[in-house]
């Protein structure tokens, strides 16, 4: 298998953790593109017309995107586990994914704004927005996280990598600071061998 993959991108690290933790990483290649949100990299647009990382090509040959679907059939190839059976557990796994995911749209967004648009152009009222919806998910992480002990699923590995970026680019947010169970679950989370091989790179 190939993926699209960029060393920073939150949304690429949530697929390669998958396959770390289902023994899949050593199959597959990341390929190093040139995604953009201005001016894309026509290869990956050939296997995703979004043109957005990650893309990943199996090896049946479909391309698969975005990171729910890639995360998913990752899973299943690896015999499962991270996506709960249908229930109450797969409910709760499945929103938290769409939080984080929703936390990491909001982030990314953020950094767009600060390092690619022109500065006489940028929304200050709309950052503040996007960070508001990081401190109401962070507010929710911080109201289960003392409940969540060891659980290893999907929603767990996505708020994983929801708080690695945020340590990555908005390390000024100091949010260990006022969410202090979430900041002691991470801490015993990042240190599983997932989350150390696909920390990510500015």
């Amino acid at each position: 298998m190939k993926l699209f993959y960029s060393p920073a991108s939150p949304f690429v690290r949530k697929c390669l953790v998958v396959a770390h933790e289902r023994g899949l990483a050593d199959r597959i290649q990341t390929l190093d593109c040139a995604a953009n949100p201005i001016t894309r990299d026509a290869t990956i647009v050939a296997r995703n017309p979004l043109g957005k990382v990650p893309t990943l090509l199996t090896d049946e040959g479909p391309a698969l995107y975005d990171s729910r679907v890639i995360c998913e059939y990752l899973d299943a190839l690896g015999g499962g586990g991270l996506f709960p059976a249908a229930g109450p557990a797969r409910w709760r796994a499945l929103t938290e994914q769409a939080l984080g995911d929703g936390m990491l749209d909001a982030a990314v967004l953020m950094r767009y704004e600060a390092a690619m648009r022109p500065e006489p152009l940028r929304w200050a009222a709309w950052t503040a927005g996007q960070t508001e919806k990081l401190h109401s998910g962070l507010a929710e992480m911080e109201a289960h996280a003392a409940d969540w002990g060891d659980t290893v699923d999907i929603g767990k590995i996505t708020f994983g990598c929801v708080l690695g970026y945020l340590d990555l680019r908005f390390a000024s947010l100091d949010w260990r600071a006022a969410y202090p169970r979430t900041a002691a679950w991470f801490a015993r989370f990042d240190a599983r061998p997932s989350m150390r091989a696909t920390a990510p790179r500015a």
